[in-house]
């Protein structure tokens, strides 16, 4: 289970850097449709690092809350970073009893 939601950023605007609370956080480079793989960066005990897709430079600011960023508008709120997906159904699939064969021929 998790204990924790892992912040996510983006670089939307393409400022120079972006100042983060967190040192362990995913960045999607921009916005959906048109954000990267989404990768977890590890900070570690450094104060920086770049994104190895978008090159975004991040820099860990101690004095900010762990999903906040600056510029504010870099940070990815929880709800567009977990979207509500439709429960998995079963799929039905159709049986030759039902007139929707499997192989479309009439069965003979």
């Amino acid at each position: 289970m998790v204990d924790r939601i892992v912040p996510h950023f983006h670089n939307d605007a393409g400022v120079g850097v972006i100042e983060i609370g967190a040192r362990e956080f995913m960045c999607v480079g921009a916005l959906p449709p048109f954000d990267h793989p989404h990768v977890f960066l590890d900070m570690g005990g450094d104060t920086e690092i770049i994104c190895p897709y978008c090159a975004t430079l991040y820099r860990h600011d101690p004095t900010l809350a762990p999903n906040a960023a600056r510029p504010p508008e870099c940070a990815l709120p929880n709800a567009e970073t977990a979207p509500s997906l439709p429960s998995p159904a079963t799929p039905t699939l159709p049986s030759p009893a039902s007139g929707g064969g499997w192989g479309g021929g009439g069965g003979g």
